[in-house]
């Protein structure tokens, strides 16, 4: 075992707590982050199974009687964070934020149970799991896409994943920022303010937050008035690619898949809408102000990843992907380089991210082999020269934002130690 295996499985039993995984060592991610687990149960799978199966339980232990699960877990209370449970107020058992995150969940599930050797007892553990997974979808299908048209919104930027993304600067401009607007922020003191998003930004998530507490969360309320709601090609190729595996989970544990089946029959056919033939590009669309976004984000590349059946268009994917970083030394940035957007240390405006280049990675694989093996072949040397950090320049490959970061080291030891 090489040293940085050992200090991937070390920084992510450092960061682990009672039955979850802190994002990192340091306060400025002091609970237990949706898609997050999913990576850190991942990580956990090449080295303690049972730590990989507690994540997960514990991370849909915090599902809603209505089937969502929730962005953020608070196992404990942290005032020093905001916005922390009683900022969200959502009244649960478990305190929670009240939006969810990209659900990565069933195609790691399906990952790590086509890997390993699986107990009778940790079967029906797992069978729990597929059937709280899919009330998370079925959630997903009835609250978020309401006119059934195979794509889901996000009502909230953070439920992108990709916070401050430059996808989400038109509709966020719309948003009137509330009068008298207050709440403190940890996140700057933490981090160089350089490295987040800004305080406007704020102002605006915590306006959107506020709108929709003061609605109660209330799915159909909440999809019809919200303050922000775009229809987002990154999160819906994870949802695509997660139905895909849901349905394979389902029938192997003897489980009704009609719903998905028919759900990703929809999404198949009407996810191709959103590509654009002059611009060679997907694009999202913001359903509140009618209106498309085209800002060259590495996320619009995650439709590879969902693998949709069209060469045509997964060929011009490709092309166009081998030409997002042609001049800087580290690739994938979040935003690609020469738009006026691009900010080469803010958060998801410019850096490079391991989960990313994860995705393209898995996506490429029955596409452009070689293409694929490159990618796992730079992030693996990008971590293992810079360190496991949350985020990188594409420049330099200069570490930013927190350090010994969970899915930094889950995702390392996926693409380390898969063949």
């Amino acid at each position: 075992m090489n040293k940085f295996i050992k200090n991937a499985q070390k920084i992510l039993t450092g960061n682990r707590k009672r039955g979850y995984t802190l994002p990192t060592n340091n306060k400025l991610y002091p609970a237990q982050w949706n898609w997050d687990s999913a990576f850190i149960a991942l990580g956990y799978s090449y080295f303690n199974l049972n730590f990989a199966l507690k994540e997960i339980k514990t991370l849909l232990d915090g599902q809603w009687k209505d089937g969502m699960v929730p962005h953020i877990l608070f196992h404990n209370t942290d005032t020093n964070y905001y916005p922390n449970h009683t900022a969200w107020n959502c009244g649960n058992k478990i305190r929670s934020s009240g939006i969810t995150q990209p659900p990565v969940l069933a195609s790691i599930l399906k990952q790590i149970i086509d890997k390993n050797k699986i107990s009778q007892k940790q079967k029906k553990e797992i069978k729990k799991f597929i059937i709280k997974i899919k009330k998370s979808h079925e959630w997903f299908i009835k609250n978020r896409d309401p006119k059934k048209t195979g794509l889901v919104s996000i009502l909230h930027p953070w439920e992108s994943g990709y916070d401050n993304s430059s996808l989400w600067d038109e509709p966020m401009n719309k948003v009137k920022i509330e009068k008298n607007i207050q709440y403190k922020r940890a996140d700057n003191k933490v981090i160089n303010p350089e490295h987040r998003p800004l305080n406007i930004d704020y102002d605006r998530y915590v306006t959107i937050k506020n709108d929709l507490r003061k609605k109660k969360y209330d799915p159909k309320k909440i999809f019809k008035t919200s303050l922000f709601n775009v229809v987002d090609i990154g999160f819906n190729s994870i949802f695509l690619k997660s139905n895909k595996d849901l349905i394979i989970l389902l029938k192997k544990f003897n489980l009704d898949s009609s719903t998905i089946i028919n759900y990703v029959k929809i999404t198949e056919k009407n996810i191709l809408k959103y590509f654009d033939k002059k611009k060679q590009t997907f694009f999202c669309f913001d359903l509140r102000n009618k209106k498309k976004i085209f800002i060259p984000s590495i996320t619009n590349y995650l439709i590879l990843y969902a693998d949709i059946k069209n060469n045509k268009i997964n060929n011009i994917l490709i092309k166009n992907l081998k030409k997002h970083n042609l001049k800087e030394k580290y690739f994938f940035s979040s935003i690609k380089p020469n738009h006026k957007s691009f900010e080469e240390k803010r958060y998801w405006r410019g850096p490079v991210w391991i989960n990313c280049n994860w995705f393209i990675h898995k996506g490429l694989m029955n596409k452009d082999e070689k293409y694929s093996n490159k990618i796992k072949e730079h992030t693996i040397r990008l971590v293992e020269k810079k360190g496991f950090h949350e985020y990188y320049s594409c420049k330099n490959g200069k570490p930013m934002g927190a350090n010994n970061f969970s899915w930094s080291a889950a995702l390392y030891l996926d693409l380390k130690l898969t063949n």
